[in-house]
């Protein structure tokens, strides 16, 4: 019993980090959504250079430990001159990396829509770009929506990994007060509970949209 009101009694600190987790989260989808469509744009455009400067992108970002490359935007990039404060430096250094896997997620969900409805569009006098803007890309976010929300929730576990940067997301407030308090089993089952309690919702939440997509379709 006291075991269980330990870890309630701890909670509410670990609460008060979950902002911070939000603005990661949302902060970083928002760059990875929107450079991961610009990625699969460019895998799939005619240029071999354009091509080969995504697929590169793509590889070093899926290749390297997303930990790595946090550590490199946060500690290294100040040799450029290039500073960055914790939460800043988390958020760009996850929207990267997940750009990298969305630009996938992109890619097959546009090569999914059948290439009829790109010709009917080209029948109606769109322009290639249009029909691609207009028609494909639309059809594509229904079929990627599902992945994307499944790397979201991903995302939001791995706000964690910013705790070494100093971000003082649930993890690092969790280090701190155990530091303090020495209640390390409380306050780690506390923090996983919290996570859980994040996680769980937005599981829930990808699959209603899911169905109401598909009962649209």
């Amino acid at each position: 019993m006291e075991f269980i009101e330990n870890v309630f009694g701890v909670m509410p600190s670990l609460i008060r980090a979950v902002p911070v987790v939000a603005q990661l989260a949302v902060g970083a989808m928002v760059i990875a959504l929107t450079l991961g469509l610009l990625l699969a744009l460019a895998r799939l455009s005619r240029s071999r250079i354009v091509r080969g400067i995504a697929i590169t992108y793509v590889e070093i970002f899926r290749g390297t430990p997303l930990l790595v490359q946090l550590v490199y935007v946060y500690f290294v990039l100040p040799v450029v001159g290039i500073q960055l404060e914790p939460v800043s430096a988390g958020i760009l250094a996850l929207g990267l990396n997940y750009a990298a896997y969305l630009s996938e997620v992109y890619r097959t969900s546009i090569l999914a829509i059948d290439s009829g409805q790109t010709e009917a569009a080209l029948s109606l006098g769109y322009t290639p770009a249009k029909a691609l803007w207009l028609v494909v890309i639309p059809q594509s976010f229904k079929v990627a929506l599902g992945p994307i929300g499944n790397y979201f929730i991903a995302m939001v576990k791995d706000t964690a990994l910013t705790s070494v940067i100093a971000v003082s997301e649930i993890l690092k407030t969790a280090n701190t007060l155990n530091s303090q308090t020495f209640q390390t089993v409380e306050i780690y089952t506390a923090a996983a509970l919290l996570y859980l309690a994040l996680s769980l919702p937005l599981s829930r939440l990808v699959i209603v949209l899911e169905r109401k997509v598909r009962a649209r379709a």
